[in-house]
Protein backbone atom coordinates (compact mmCIF):
# COMPACT_ATOMS: atom_id res chain seq x y z
CA UNK A 1 0.00 0.00 0.00
CA UNK A 2 1.32 3.46 -0.88
CA UNK A 3 1.70 6.03 1.87
CA UNK A 4 -1.04 8.15 0.26
CA UNK A 5 -3.45 5.20 0.40
CA UNK A 6 -2.45 4.53 4.01
CA UNK A 7 -3.20 8.13 4.99
CA UNK A 8 -6.56 7.87 3.19
CA UNK A 9 -7.31 4.65 5.10
CA UNK A 10 -6.65 6.33 8.44
CA UNK A 11 -8.87 9.23 7.43
CA UNK A 12 -11.69 6.92 6.40
CA UNK A 13 -11.41 5.05 9.70
CA UNK A 14 -11.29 8.36 11.58
CA UNK A 15 -8.06 7.27 13.27
CA UNK A 16 -5.13 9.54 14.01
CA UNK A 17 -1.63 8.70 12.85
CA UNK A 18 1.79 10.08 12.02
CA UNK A 19 3.52 10.50 8.65
CA UNK A 20 7.24 9.79 9.02
CA UNK A 21 9.57 11.05 6.27
CA UNK A 22 13.31 10.74 5.83
CA UNK A 23 14.10 14.45 5.56
CA UNK A 24 17.87 14.44 4.96
CA UNK A 25 20.62 11.87 4.50
CA UNK A 26 24.36 12.48 4.81
CA UNK A 27 26.62 9.59 3.98
CA UNK A 28 25.31 6.02 3.85
CA UNK A 29 21.80 5.18 5.11
CA UNK A 30 19.23 2.39 4.56
CA UNK A 31 16.81 4.66 2.65
CA UNK A 32 17.05 7.83 0.63
CA UNK A 33 15.56 11.20 1.52
CA UNK A 34 11.83 11.22 0.86
CA UNK A 35 11.19 7.63 2.01
CA UNK A 36 7.97 7.49 4.01
CA UNK A 37 6.32 5.47 6.73
CA UNK A 38 2.76 5.88 8.00
CA UNK A 39 2.19 4.93 11.63
CA UNK A 40 -1.21 4.16 13.10
CA UNK A 41 -2.04 3.11 16.62
CA UNK A 42 -1.73 -0.59 15.79
CA UNK A 43 -0.46 -0.75 12.20
CA UNK A 44 2.30 0.70 10.02
CA UNK A 45 2.61 1.06 6.26
CA UNK A 46 5.81 1.61 4.29
CA UNK A 47 9.36 1.79 5.62
CA UNK A 48 12.15 4.27 6.29
CA UNK A 49 14.76 1.52 6.37
CA UNK A 50 14.05 -0.67 9.35
CA UNK A 51 16.40 -1.09 12.29
CA UNK A 52 16.77 1.33 15.17
CA UNK A 53 15.78 4.43 13.18
CA UNK A 54 12.43 3.00 12.17
CA UNK A 55 11.72 1.42 15.55
CA UNK A 56 12.46 4.64 17.46
CA UNK A 57 10.37 6.64 14.98
CA UNK A 58 7.43 4.27 15.45
CA UNK A 59 7.73 4.47 19.24
CA UNK A 60 7.78 8.26 19.13
CA UNK A 61 4.95 8.39 16.59
CA UNK A 62 2.70 6.37 18.89
CA UNK A 63 3.53 8.67 21.78
CA UNK A 64 2.42 11.55 19.55
CA UNK A 65 -0.81 9.75 18.65
CA UNK A 66 -1.59 9.50 22.37
CA UNK A 67 -0.78 13.19 23.00
CA UNK A 68 -3.49 15.84 23.16
CA UNK A 69 -2.01 18.32 20.67
CA UNK A 70 1.10 16.88 19.04
CA UNK A 71 3.39 19.10 16.99
CA UNK A 72 5.68 18.06 14.09
CA UNK A 73 9.10 16.88 15.23
CA UNK A 74 12.50 16.42 13.60
CA UNK A 75 14.65 13.56 14.92
CA UNK A 76 18.36 13.10 14.20
CA UNK A 77 20.13 9.73 14.05
CA UNK A 78 23.82 8.92 13.76
CA UNK A 79 24.33 5.53 12.14
CA UNK A 80 27.53 4.25 13.70
CA UNK A 81 28.58 1.65 16.25
CA UNK A 82 29.52 4.27 18.85
CA UNK A 83 25.92 5.29 19.48
CA UNK A 84 23.85 3.51 22.12
CA UNK A 85 20.54 2.66 20.52
CA UNK A 86 17.29 1.47 22.01
CA UNK A 87 16.67 -1.07 19.27
CA UNK A 88 20.12 -2.30 18.21
CA UNK A 89 23.10 -0.95 16.28
CA UNK A 90 22.98 0.58 12.80
CA UNK A 91 26.49 1.24 11.50
CA UNK A 92 25.88 2.38 7.94
CA UNK A 93 28.16 5.32 8.65
CA UNK A 94 25.85 8.19 7.75
CA UNK A 95 23.43 10.49 9.55
CA UNK A 96 19.71 10.75 9.00
CA UNK A 97 17.06 13.28 10.00
CA UNK A 98 13.45 12.12 10.17
CA UNK A 99 10.37 14.36 10.17
CA UNK A 100 7.30 13.20 12.09
CA UNK A 101 4.04 14.94 11.11
CA UNK A 102 0.85 14.28 13.09
CA UNK A 103 -2.21 13.18 11.10
CA UNK A 104 -5.12 14.13 13.35
CA UNK A 105 -8.64 12.85 12.91
CA UNK A 106 -10.28 15.18 10.41
CA UNK A 107 -13.20 17.16 11.81
CA UNK A 108 -16.69 16.72 10.40
CA UNK A 109 -19.56 19.17 9.96
CA UNK A 110 -23.12 18.36 8.90
CA UNK A 111 -25.38 21.06 7.47
CA UNK A 112 -29.04 20.12 7.57
CA UNK A 113 -30.71 22.39 5.03
CA UNK A 114 -28.78 23.57 1.99
CA UNK A 115 -30.92 26.57 1.11
CA UNK A 116 -29.57 30.09 0.60
CA UNK A 117 -27.67 30.24 3.90
CA UNK A 118 -26.74 26.56 3.88
CA UNK A 119 -25.17 26.74 0.44
CA UNK A 120 -23.21 29.90 1.29
CA UNK A 121 -22.02 28.22 4.48
CA UNK A 122 -21.03 25.10 2.54
CA UNK A 123 -18.98 27.24 0.14
CA UNK A 124 -16.98 28.65 3.05
CA UNK A 125 -16.52 25.43 5.02
CA UNK A 126 -15.59 23.55 1.85
CA UNK A 127 -12.30 25.49 1.91
CA UNK A 128 -11.35 23.73 5.16
CA UNK A 129 -9.83 20.25 5.47
CA UNK A 130 -12.84 18.46 6.93
CA UNK A 131 -15.61 16.03 6.08
CA UNK A 132 -18.60 18.13 5.06
CA UNK A 133 -22.04 16.48 5.03
CA UNK A 134 -24.88 18.24 3.23
CA UNK A 135 -28.39 16.99 3.96
CA UNK A 136 -31.70 18.13 2.48
CA UNK A 137 -35.13 16.66 1.79
CA UNK A 138 -35.46 18.59 -1.49
CA UNK A 139 -33.83 16.93 -4.49
CA UNK A 140 -33.76 20.16 -6.52
CA UNK A 141 -31.57 21.75 -3.82
CA UNK A 142 -28.92 19.04 -4.20
CA UNK A 143 -28.53 18.95 -7.98
CA UNK A 144 -25.03 18.73 -9.44
CA UNK A 145 -25.55 22.08 -11.15
CA UNK A 146 -26.39 23.86 -7.91
CA UNK A 147 -23.56 22.23 -5.97
CA UNK A 148 -21.04 22.85 -8.74
CA UNK A 149 -19.77 25.82 -6.72
CA UNK A 150 -18.17 23.22 -4.43
CA UNK A 151 -16.26 21.50 -7.25
CA UNK A 152 -12.89 22.81 -6.04
CA UNK A 153 -13.54 21.95 -2.40
CA UNK A 154 -10.67 21.10 -0.10
CA UNK A 155 -13.15 19.29 2.14
CA UNK A 156 -14.51 15.88 1.31
CA UNK A 157 -18.17 16.65 0.52
CA UNK A 158 -20.85 14.03 1.19
CA UNK A 159 -24.36 14.72 -0.13
CA UNK A 160 -27.41 13.08 1.48
CA UNK A 161 -30.86 13.35 -0.07
CA UNK A 162 -33.41 12.23 2.53
CA UNK A 163 -36.95 12.80 1.20
CA UNK A 164 -38.76 11.88 4.43
CA UNK A 165 -36.69 11.71 7.62
CA UNK A 166 -33.44 13.69 7.54
CA UNK A 167 -32.83 12.84 11.21
CA UNK A 168 -32.03 9.28 10.15
CA UNK A 169 -28.70 10.57 8.82
CA UNK A 170 -27.59 11.52 12.35
CA UNK A 171 -26.78 7.95 13.37
CA UNK A 172 -24.51 7.49 10.36
CA UNK A 173 -22.48 10.67 10.86
CA UNK A 174 -18.88 10.28 12.09
CA UNK A 175 -18.23 10.52 15.82
CA UNK A 176 -17.81 14.12 16.93
CA UNK A 177 -19.61 15.64 13.93
CA UNK A 178 -20.68 19.25 14.50
CA UNK A 179 -24.33 19.57 13.47
CA UNK A 180 -25.90 22.76 12.08
CA UNK A 181 -29.68 22.76 11.67
CA UNK A 182 -31.11 25.26 9.18
CA UNK A 183 -33.77 23.57 7.07
CA UNK A 184 -36.62 25.27 5.22
CA UNK A 185 -39.19 23.71 7.56
CA UNK A 186 -39.52 24.42 11.29
CA UNK A 187 -41.08 20.97 11.77
CA UNK A 188 -37.93 19.41 10.31
CA UNK A 189 -35.79 21.61 12.52
CA UNK A 190 -37.72 20.55 15.62
CA UNK A 191 -37.47 16.84 14.76
CA UNK A 192 -33.75 17.21 14.11
CA UNK A 193 -33.18 18.98 17.43
CA UNK A 194 -34.95 16.20 19.30
CA UNK A 195 -33.11 13.44 17.41
CA UNK A 196 -29.73 15.16 17.76
CA UNK A 197 -30.13 15.34 21.54
CA UNK A 198 -30.76 11.58 21.53
CA UNK A 199 -27.63 10.86 19.47
CA UNK A 200 -24.73 10.46 21.86
CA UNK A 201 -21.77 10.55 19.48
CA UNK A 202 -22.28 14.03 18.01
CA UNK A 203 -20.20 17.11 18.69
CA UNK A 204 -21.82 20.54 19.02
CA UNK A 205 -25.40 21.17 17.87
CA UNK A 206 -26.41 24.53 16.43
CA UNK A 207 -29.82 25.84 15.38
CA UNK A 208 -30.54 28.85 13.21
CA UNK A 209 -33.53 31.02 14.09
CA UNK A 210 -35.08 33.67 16.27
CA UNK A 211 -35.55 33.82 20.01
CA UNK A 212 -39.28 33.20 19.53
CA UNK A 213 -38.60 30.06 17.51
CA UNK A 214 -36.21 28.75 20.16
CA UNK A 215 -38.69 29.45 22.96
CA UNK A 216 -41.25 27.25 21.21
CA UNK A 217 -38.69 24.55 20.50
CA UNK A 218 -37.35 24.59 24.04
CA UNK A 219 -40.79 24.09 25.53
CA UNK A 220 -41.55 21.28 23.10
CA UNK A 221 -38.21 19.54 23.75
CA UNK A 222 -38.98 19.61 27.44
CA UNK A 223 -42.67 18.69 27.48
CA UNK A 224 -42.98 16.39 24.46
CA UNK A 225 -39.40 15.26 24.13
CA UNK A 226 -38.78 14.68 27.83
CA UNK A 227 -35.34 16.28 27.75
CA UNK A 228 -33.99 17.94 30.88
CA UNK A 229 -32.65 21.48 30.87
CA UNK A 230 -28.99 20.45 30.80
CA UNK A 231 -29.58 18.28 27.74
CA UNK A 232 -31.52 21.00 25.93
CA UNK A 233 -28.66 23.42 26.63
CA UNK A 234 -26.46 21.32 24.30
CA UNK A 235 -28.17 23.16 21.46
CA UNK A 236 -26.64 26.54 20.69
CA UNK A 237 -28.97 29.13 19.24
CA UNK A 238 -28.68 31.56 17.65
CA UNK A 239 -25.59 30.36 15.83
CA UNK A 240 -22.93 32.71 14.57
CA UNK A 241 -21.10 35.62 16.10
CA UNK A 242 -23.36 37.94 18.09
CA UNK A 243 -21.72 41.13 16.84
CA UNK A 244 -22.31 40.29 13.17
CA UNK A 245 -25.94 41.27 12.70
CA UNK A 246 -26.39 41.34 8.91
CA UNK A 247 -29.19 39.20 7.49
CA UNK A 248 -27.90 38.54 3.99
CA UNK A 249 -27.29 34.79 3.45
CA UNK A 250 -23.58 35.31 2.75
CA UNK A 251 -23.18 37.46 5.86
CA UNK A 252 -24.95 34.93 8.06
CA UNK A 253 -22.80 32.18 6.55
CA UNK A 254 -19.57 34.04 7.33
CA UNK A 255 -20.75 34.55 10.91
CA UNK A 256 -21.72 30.90 11.38
CA UNK A 257 -18.51 29.61 9.76
CA UNK A 258 -16.42 31.83 12.05
CA UNK A 259 -18.32 30.46 15.04
CA UNK A 260 -17.67 26.87 13.89
CA UNK A 261 -13.96 27.56 13.45
CA UNK A 262 -13.84 29.15 16.89
CA UNK A 263 -15.39 25.94 18.27
CA UNK A 264 -12.61 23.99 16.53
CA UNK A 265 -9.95 26.24 18.05
CA UNK A 266 -11.45 25.73 21.49
CA UNK A 267 -11.00 22.00 21.03
CA UNK A 268 -14.71 21.15 21.29
CA UNK A 269 -14.45 18.08 19.07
Amino acid sequence: MTWIAAVARLRARRESGVLVTVATVRGHAPREAGAKLVVGLTETWGSIGGGNVEAVAIDRAREMIAAAKPEPELMEFALNDKVSNRHGVQCCGGTVSVLLEPLPVVRAVAIFGVGHVGLELARILARQDLDLHLIDTRSDILTEERLDVLADAVAQVHVHHTPLLPEEVLEDLPRGTHVLIMTHDHAEDAALCDAALRTDHLGSIGLIGSAAKWARFRKRLSTEGGHDEATIDRIKTPIGLADITGKQPATIAVSVAADVLRTFEAGED
